[in-house]
């Protein structure tokens, strides 16, 4: 260490340079972390925050935006209910919807059509749970949008009226929409058609003979198998159910656009770790070249090469450290001036390991090109020098 820090202080504006480019590095790093977290919670968060095992599609259905396109009907959430791992299983209809407030602001929204009192019903912040047919209980989020308790929304093209009654606890949105959670019988109304001009009553819910959905919500018995994320035990399931099944966070890429969004911001950040690897591995080498005279002195008087190995990483691992650290403060300082309206999210979890992956790439960086090291010639290099 004797030898790094002198040189830290000694070369201070090469070094200082260094780091700004690590320290920029990591601000970007810390933007696209909250970007892809706040992609993720734009486009799911309305299934994260359900007490969900697993999701079981109908046989057959296309995996990506399997959630609009699958059709169940009463008799696969029986069969899923008698499952001996399952606690409970309710079904769950998903469909994207247009919209106009009582002020004439036109919105989307997804409704969720779920049993009141059910285990997927949401937690309620303000107003109260739904269970008139014509009550729905929205994302907080939807108060940026002017909706308040009271506000009737009628859909588009078809004219039923939906009052809110209640809002989520936190954002609750589907494939960037807000969502909408309304009695299953409601949903059913809306999906076959039938649903009136108007708002809806409890008598046209009993007069429908429509008892389809569109997934199956599973509930896990604790201590189980399939409570510990074991998805194999849902083969059996499936074959009695002609389901196709997948755990929560599977789940989320049958989600609009997820998968796509999610692929691409990782391997931007995957590629923003190679190139920073990169720059402090030529750093390093360039460095260690300038200072190979000085490096043949200390191997002469005898140096170890273990030695100036350790010295040339101790360097390295105060330089990445200490400005991936000024980084992350500048750029969390940034995440914090971002707009409502954007979908970011800053969590401790990503950029902490986003963080400690650029640290570690960058030591693997600066190894390779501290490498050089034991190949010098102390006789040599002092002999090239005269």
């Amino acid at each position: 260490m004797f030898l790094a820090l002198r040189e830290l202080r000694f070369a201070r504006g090469r070094f200082g340079l260094m780091g700004l480019v690590i320290s920029l590095m990591a601000v970007l790093m810390v933007m696209l972390s909250g970007l892809s977290a706040g992609l993720v919670n734009d486009g799911v968060s309305g299934l994260k925050a359900m007490p969900v095992t697993a999701f079981a599609f109908d046989e057959g259905t296309k995996q990506d935006n399997a959630f609009s396109r699958s059709v169940v009907d009463a008799e696969q959430v029986a069969t899923w209910g008698h499952h001996s791992q399952v606690e409970a299983a309710e079904p769950m209809g998903v469909s994207i919807v247009n919209a106009v407030t009582g002020d004439g602001d036109q919105i989307d929204l997804t409704l969720f059509g779920v049993a009141p009192h059910s285990f997927l019903a949401p937690a309620i912040s303000a107003g109260q749970e739904f269970g008139d047919p014509a009550g729905i209980v929205v994302s907080d989020t939807a108060r940026e949008d002017g909706i308040e308790l009271g506000t009737v929304i009628t859909l588009d093209r078809i004219g039923t009226e939906l009052e809110v009654v209640g809002f989520t606890e936190g954002q609750a949105t589907f494939g960037h929409v807000d969502v909408a959670y309304l009695p299953l019988g409601t949903w059913q109304l809306i999906a076959a058609g039938e649903a009136p001009d108007g708002a809806p009553t409890s008598e046209e819910v009993a007069a429908l003979d429509f008892d389809a959905a569109s997934v199956v919500a599973l509930r896990a018995v604790e201590g189980t198998d399939l409570a510990a994320g074991k998805a194999d035990v849902l083969a059996a399931g499936d074959a009695d159910a002609a389901t196709t099944t997948m755990m929560l966070e599977e789940a989320f890429n049958a989600s609009p656009g997820y998968q796509a969004e999610t692929l691409t911001l990782d391997m931007i950040q995957w590629f923003l770790y190679a190139i920073g690897a990169l720059v402090v591995g030529a750093f390093f080498t360039v460095w260690t070249i300038q200072r190979g005279h000085e490096l043949a002195v200390l191997r002469a008087m005898g140096a170890s090469v273990r030695y100036l190995l350790g010295d040339a990483l101790a360097q390295a691992a105060i330089l990445l450290v200490t400005f991936t650290l000024g980084g992350l403060v500048v750029g969390i300082a940034l995440g914090s001036l971002m707009p409502a309206g954007m979908p970011f999210s800053l969590e401790a979890g990503p950029i902490a390991t986003a963080s400690a992956v650029m640290v570690l790439l960058g030591l693997v960086g600066a190894t390779v090109a501290v490498l050089r090291v034991t190949r010098i010639e102390p006789l040599a290099a002092l002999g090239g020098a005269r």
